[in-house]
């Protein structure tokens, strides 16, 4: 099973009269980077949630969040005086700086005032929160299984466009061999050619260096290595696809082997038919690294 490191799901519930909202989402990442926005008046919450998402996800950048709310009248707000007064101390300042601009303000209700961030704390004051926390953990493999299987959706789809990308390459390749084939022949005519120019026109060759000579372009453009390469990259792409184990870091890995041998190919290719394939090829496989990219 294909894994996309880009998921989302999300999660409601309620326990007493606390509601909650877990909320996971992911996209593509070099390792495993975890960001959490949890509560944090809910002691002991964070370590088992790391551990919970660690378990099941091995690549990616992965945000979590916990929003909770409380039934109206199920508890008393508390008022954080340190807040208050901070809160004061900035209207305070913002009311002197428009005076001096000639700037009337109308004064903030005590209701303005409350509503100003951490100057009423909702969280409970001497409330047991054990019960709390072990139903928002009880929640969250619920949680990761929707977000894993919204991320097994996207990675079969992953699956079957890099399966038909294999085939094209396989397809590309066995072109290339024919191709080899067909300018062997015109190679043999050119240097046959050429050689026939070069002893007509001196005099005291030296044959054994000219035998080196052909001998070593011979090897320069010789592609035969390159097309086994990529014959086993093609083998070894898919063994990795239907494998179980977490792939991506493997397969961008060779990706990399398949632009290498493509670009060696073009370079000894010396035949249009084969830089053009050589083309085709590098121009499939930049796709291809595109979609392994999002594979866990």
């Amino acid at each position: 099973m294909i894994l996309s490191m880009t998921g989302f799901a999300s999660l409601k519930g309620a326990h007493g009269p606390w509601s909650w909202a877990w909320d996971i989402r992911s996209v593509n990442g070099r390792g495993l980077d975890l960001r959490l926005k949890l509560p944090d008046w809910i002691e002991g919450l964070e370590v088992p949630v790391r551990k919970a998402l660690g378990e099941a996800i091995t690549r990616g950048n992965v945000s979590v969040g916990l929003r909770l709310t409380r039934e109206a009248g199920a508890g008393a707000l508390a008022l954080d005086r340190a807040a208050l007064e901070r809160s004061l101390a900035l209207l305070a300042e913002i009311g002197h700086a428009a005076e001096a601009r000639g700037i009337e303000l109308a004064r903030p209700s005590a209701v303005e005032i409350a509503a100003m961030r951490g100057v009423l704390d909702a969280s409970p004051q001497e409330e047991d929160i054990t019960p709390l926390r072990a139903a928002l953990l009880a929640a969250l493999p619920a949680l990761i299984a929707a977000f894993n299987q919204m991320r097994s959706h996207e990675g079969a789809a992953l699956g079957v466009v890099l399966t038909d990308q294999l085939a094209v390459v396989e397809a590309l390749v066995g072109e290339a061999l024919a191709a080899v084939e067909a300018r062997r022949a015109a190679q043999g005519q050119a240097l046959r050619t050429a050689l026939a120019r070069v002893i007509d026109n001196s005099e005291g060759i030296d044959e054994a260096r000219v035998a080196q000579e052909l001998a070593l372009i011979a090897v320069k453009s010789d592609v035969r290595e390159e097309i086994d390469r990529l014959t086993a990259h093609v083998a070894q792409a898919r063994a990795l696809l239907a494998g179980a184990e977490a792939r991506g870091r493997k397969l961008d890995f060779l990706m990399q082997e398949f632009n290498r041998e493509a670009n060696t190919l073009c370079s000894k290719s010396q035949f249009p038919d084969l830089t053009r394939i050589g083309l085709d090829l590098k121009a499939l496989i930049d796709q291809m690294r595109e979609q392994v990219q999002n594979v866990e």
